[in-house]
């Protein structure tokens, strides 16, 4: 049944350190749209970035806008065009829409379009409300097996699939992931399904290295006040070798200094975790040793892929959530993630059901 008119609880920021919980209006699905009783979104670096600073380099919140991107609900109403949705399916939600079918998207990197919607990304209203309505093109259908929880975490899941992919993990690799946060985590995850003979992860945190011990990775680095090059040292000798791939997630200069430095001859770099704008690394070093640096922009073509390795139980992301909030109490949800604690925290949008 339809909440009455004014039941919409959406988590809206309106400019730096001004979060508030608001009643919008349930939105009307287009033809090609489905409207979405939200079930599990999760909190992301990015929304608690958004609420303390009010920007993202360039992405700034000049309207009020409501938050959150790694999501999953259940369909209430379909739009006259939609055909593979009916009521009462549960979806996980792809929040980049290319609103264009440019060059990018007729090469299968949609991801890049200049033009696309993306979740909570200004000035594009996010999901983090009660009643959502999506392209419907980009609502995958969750099997039974597979729960919210897990739906709403294929978005994070999905960075580690894009990054992996972009660095050519393959049967045998040697891969050394920088940061154990929720990024580090799902590409530690991600890496040993693809093959990876090994996986070592640095962290300045004990607490989450634990975590991605817990996830798969063989080695563990805590890193205290090492210098880059001392970084990369110890990397290499845990491995008994240089890694042929790194996966930086921490976005801090001195962490992808360290990455140059420890990555194989002719091997890979990814860069994952967004820091400054202008960052001093060692190129010249990269150059003169073949080390490909890679960028990475979210993701693309990953749902499918997700969705088939959570339902086959070839992957678990189940340990990643640490903490569960009600949509009610949705800012001491943030605050907690905003002191760090946990990995991912969880919100539940349905007030009939809380489960995962």
């Amino acid at each position: 049944a339809m909440a009455a008119p004014g039941q919409n609880v959406a988590v809206v920021v309106h400019r730096a350190g001004d979060l508030r919980l608001e009643n919008r209006p349930i939105p009307e699905p287009g033809p090609n749209e489905v409207l979405l009783r939200m079930h599990s979104v999760g909190i992301c670096g990015s929304d608690v970035h958004y609420w303390q600073h009010g920007r993202i380099g360039d992405f700034v919140v000049k309207d009020p806008m409501v938050l959150g991107h790694e999501a999953s609900g259940t369909v209430v109403k379909v739009g006259s065009g939609v055909t593979h949705l009916k009521p009462g399916d549960r979806v996980a939600i792809e929040p980049g829409v290319p609103r264009e079918m440019d060059e990018f998207c007729k090469t299968g990197r949609y991801n890049l379009s200049p033009t696309i919607f993306f979740c909570a990304t200004p000035p594009d209203d996010g999901n983090l409300c009660r009643y959502y309505k999506h392209s419907a093109s980009y609502c995958y259908k969750l099997p039974d097996n597979v729960t919210f929880e897990e739906g709403a975490l294929i978005e994070p899941l999905s960075v580690g699939i894009h990054a992996c992919r972009r660095a050519g993990v393959t049967l045998g690799s040697k891969v050394f992931v920088s940061g154990s946060g929720p990024i580090g985590l799902v590409n530690v995850i991600v890496a040993k399904m693809m093959g990876a003979a090994v996986v070592v992860v640095t962290d300045l945190s004990a607490s989450r290295l634990q975590k991605a011990k817990e996830v798969g990775a063989d080695f563990t680095i805590q890193v205290k006040n090492e210098t880059p090059k001392e970084v990369a040292a110890k990397v290499e000798s845990v491995l008994g070798c240089m890694p042929e791939i790194t996966v930086e997630c921490t976005g801090v200069q001195a962490c992808i200094q360290a990455g140059i430095y420890a990555t194989r001859s002719g091997g890979t770099m990814v860069l994952v975790g967004l820091g400054p704008e202008m960052v001093t690394v060692p190129i010249v070093n990269a150059a003169v040793r073949e080390v490909d640096v890679r960028g990475i922009f979210r993701y693309c073509n990953t749902w499918p892929v997700a969705i088939a390795l959570l339902a086959s139980k070839r992957i678990n992301v189940k340990p990643l959530v640490t903490h569960r909030f009600p949509l009610e109490k949705a800012l001491e949800a943030f605050e907690t993630t905003k002191r760090g604690e946990g990995v991912k925290v969880m919100l539940k949008c349905d007030p009939n059901d809380q489960g995962p």
